[in-house]
C-alpha cells in the first residue's frame, strides 16, 4: 500500500512539471510531437528509475553523516554530504550516456529528432531534483526509492505526453497571433497544473475526518469529565449543609 500511495502521489500530487515546474526546458522544447515526446519521455523515465535508486545507495552508504561506518568503526564522524551534488550528477551523466548509446543504436531516427535535448538530460533539473527530492524526503528503502524514481519518470513522461498531444491539435485551431507558439503553450501548462492541484485531497482527504472525530471524542469527554465534577461538588455542598 505504501509503494502505490507513493507512486500516485509522485504521479500527479508531486508531478515534476505541474507541481515543481522542473525540466520545463526539455518538456516546452521536444513536446511538437507526440513521437518525440514519447521518446524523450520513456529516456527521463528510465533515467530516473536507475539513477534514483543508485543515488539512494551512495546517500545511505557513502553520503550521509557516519555513513562510512560500515567500513570502518574510525569513519563514523566523517559527513560527505556536501559532495551530494557531485556525485548523483555523476551517476545521472553516466546513466545519460547509457541512454544515448542505446538510443542511437536501436532507433536513429528518434535519436535525430530528439537531438541536442538526449544528452542534455544529464543536467535536466527534473532529474536531479529526483535525486534531491529523495534525499531531502529520507525515503525509507531501496524499494521506495525505486517506487519513487518510476513514478516521478511516469509523471514527466505523461505531462510532456498531454502537453504534445494538445500542442499536435492546437496547430489547426485559430489561437489569436501573440499567444501562437510558447505563449498558449505556458497558457495551457498553467491551466494543467490547476489541474493537477486537484489531486492534492486525493490520498490525504481521509486522514482529516478520524481527527474531527478524535476532537469530539475529546470533547464529549471533557464535557463528560466537567459533569461529573460540577455533580461531586454539589454532593459535597448538601453535604456539608447536611
Amino acid at each position: 500500500m505504501e509503494h502505490i500511495e507513493l507512486f500516485f502521489k509522485s504521479v500527479f500530487i508531486d508531478n515534476m512539471v505541474f507541481a515543481t515546474f522542473l525540466g520545463m526546458c526539455s518538456y516546452l522544447a521536444v513536446s511538437k510531437k507526440v513521437s518525440t515526446a514519447i521518446g524523450l519521455g520513456a529516456a527521463v523515465t528510465f533515467v530516473l528509475a536507475i539513477t534514483v535508486p543508485l543515488n539512494w545507495l551512495l546517500d545511505q552508504y557513502i553520503l550521509q553523516d557516519g555513513a562510512l561506518a560500515w567500513l570502518h568503526p574510525s569513519l563514523i564522524d566523517y559527513d560527505l554530504s556536501f559532495l551530494s551534488f557531485i556525485m548523483f550528477i555523476a551517476t545521472i551523466a553516466t546513466m545519460v550516456q547509457l541512454v544515448e548509446i542505446i538510443v542511437e543504436k536501436f532507433s536513429p531516427s528518434l535519436y535525430n529528432s530528439l537531438g541536442i535535448f538526449l544528452p542534455l538530460i544529464a543536467v535536466n533539473c527534473a532529474i536531479l531534483g529526483g535525486s534531491l527530492f529523495m534525499q531531502s524526503r529520507e525515503i525509507a528503502s531501496i524499494q521506495l526509492a525505486t517506487t519513487y524514481g518510476v513514478g516521478s519518470g511516469f509523471g514527466f513522461f505523461l505531462a510532456i505526453l498531454a502537453i504534445a498531444a494538445i500542442r499536435e491539435k492546437i496547430r489547426y485551431s485559430s489561437v489569436p497571433g501573440p499567444l501562437r507558439g510558447l505563449g498558449i503553450t505556458f497558457i495551457i501548462t498553467g491551466l494543467m497544473a490547476i489541474g493537477f492541484m486537484s489531486f492534492g485531497g486525493m490520498l490525504t482527504g481521509d486522514d482529516e475526518a478520524p481527527k474531527e472525530i478524535l476532537v469530539q471524542n475529546d470533547e464529549s469527554e471533557n464535557g463528560n469529565t466537567n459533569e461529573d465534577e460540577q455533580q461531586e461538588i454539589v454532593y459535597e455542598i448538601n453535604n456539608d449543609i447536611n
